[in-house]
């Protein structure tokens, strides 16, 4: 199981506009919240998955990834490991075309059901910090 490279990631980062974020909090002082907003505010669309919320940051949030309309690019994904491979699962019913597990998550059945598949997954890597990084370089 191995992340693409910085340089995949910078394109990944640079050609994406839609980001399903799955199990984005409504707390503020929520890392999922803190991450979703600084990626907003860099003129990505989130799309909140929490069947728990209604809305946050602004936008109506969904119960499943099935619930959304139009293509999904990345599915930022912030919930324990252990829920990794039915969100993987769900991942595979609406194409989108990366799945981005946050820093810390890590499943190695989830990697194998996406990559057989030919999909680009990172794992255990913040995407407002490979952003971030792919600004400064």
């Amino acid at each position: 199981m191995q992340n693409p490279t910085n340089q995949d990631i910078k394109k990944i980062l640079k050609n994406s506009k839609r980001i399903a974020v799955v199990g984005l909090s409504d707390n503020p002082q929520r890392t999922s919240y803190m991450v979703s907003k600084a990626m907003q505010n860099a003129g990505y669309e989130i799309i909140p998955v929490n069947p728990k919320i209604d809305e946050v940051l602004g936008v109506k949030a969904v119960a499943s990834l099935k619930e959304i309309e139009g293509h999904v690019d990345i599915v930022n994904v912030f919930r324990r490991s252990e829920h990794l491979v039915e969100v993987a699962k769900e991942f595979l019913e609406i194409d989108a075309d990366v799945f981005w597990a946050q820093q810390g998550l890590v499943s190695e059945e989830a990697f194998q059901i996406l990559d057989e598949k030919g999909y680009t997954v990172i794992m255990d890597l913040c995407i407002k910090v490979a952003h971030a990084l792919t600004k400064s370089s």
